[in-house]
């Protein structure tokens, strides 16, 4: 891919249905607003559905002709994702972002019991992948997108432990969430081959990129001068948002994007312009792929109707 890779090259998406979850800010933000630039109808999915209508709003200001919708989602409860692609009205996706994510958080458990990292980053956007699969399998040329990081490296998946309850350590609880989004990608795009279905699952992460998400852990403990530290670092060495919403906007809308590719900046992983990415080894391992598979459609109850294993 060229390293001068840029937003304006963003092919026209006029017909195309997507949904971005946790759009309301960041990240997020900036890719609903580019797809919706070029023409997508765009669906906001958001735990906070006044933030979700305040970025719409912004979105609307930005681009008249944009067309786009809010929708709650809450990936910390499988009843609300479940509520969400019931609710959901259109009958093709296009394009699904699997874009909200917390990180380094103290220990805290989701609605149905799950460590938080690794039940919003993994197991709500594989709930919510496979109850939207249905609409993805009938949309020619579709994409399923999920955003990693290269925090991956810090550890690889437990099996045995995939809620961390023998030991709770943040960054390495963050490490494993951002390997299972790299697993799970890699084991998609393989049964999507099997399949025979043209639906292209990929994944990207942003580098260093300046979020809320730096500051949120520091904040949740009541450490406002490490979270100011932390945003003043990212103000410093972070590249901005839209910069880094640009791999996953790469991995999205880009021809020729391959199954279980990974882009990310190009320079170090760090910054830069969408390049491929360097992935851990143990994101690639069919058996790991395997087991977390069947481990999460046991703890969510979703399965993939039509792709086997």
């Amino acid at each position: 891919m060229t390293t001068r890779w840029t937003a304006s090259q963003i092919p026209d998406q006029s017909g195309r249905v997507a949904v971005v979850t946790g759009a309301n800010g960041g990240l997020g933000l900036v890719t609903a607003l580019e797809l919706a630039r070029r023409g997508a109808e765009v669906v906001l999915a958001c735990r906070d559905v006044a933030k979700g209508r305040e970025a719409a709003t912004g979105i609307e200001a930005a681009v008249p002709s944009a067309r786009v919708d809010v929708a709650r989602l809450d990936l910390a409860d499988l009843a609300s994702v479940r509520a969400f692609a019931d609710g959901l009205p259109h009958e093709r996706l296009d394009l699904l972002v699997n874009n909200a994510g917390v990180m380094a958080l103290p220990h805290r458990t989701t609605a149905d019991g799950f460590e938080m990292q690794f039940g919003v980053n993994h197991l709500g956007h594989f709930a919510l992948t496979g109850l939207l699969l249905p609409r993805i399998l009938a949309t020619p040329g579709a994409r399923v997108v999920t955003v990693s990081s290269f925090a991956h490296a810090l550890s690889n998946l437990d099996i045995n432990d995939l809620n961390s309850e023998r030991q709770y350590r943040r960054w390495v609880a963050y490490g494993r969430s951002k390997t299972a989004n790299l697993l799970f990608t890699h084991e998609l795009a393989r049964r999507l081959a099997a399949a025979g279905s043209d639906v292209v699952a990929a994944a990207a992460h942003p580098g260093y990129s300046a979020t809320n998400l730096t500051a949120a852990g520091p904040a949740m403990e009541g450490r406002h001068t490490l979270g100011r530290v932390l945003r003043l670092a990212d103000r410093a060495v972070a590249q901005t948002a839209e910069a880094g919403a640009l791999p996953t906007l790469y991995a999205a809308t880009a021809p020729g994007v391959r199954p279980d590719s990974f882009t990310g900046p190009s320079f170090l992983m760090w910054r830069g312009a969408p390049a491929p990415s360097w992935r851990a080894p143990w994101t690639l391992d069919d058996r790991a792929s395997t087991r977390l598979w069947t481990e999460s459609e046991h703890l969510t109850g979703v399965t993939y109707e039509g792709l086997a294993a």
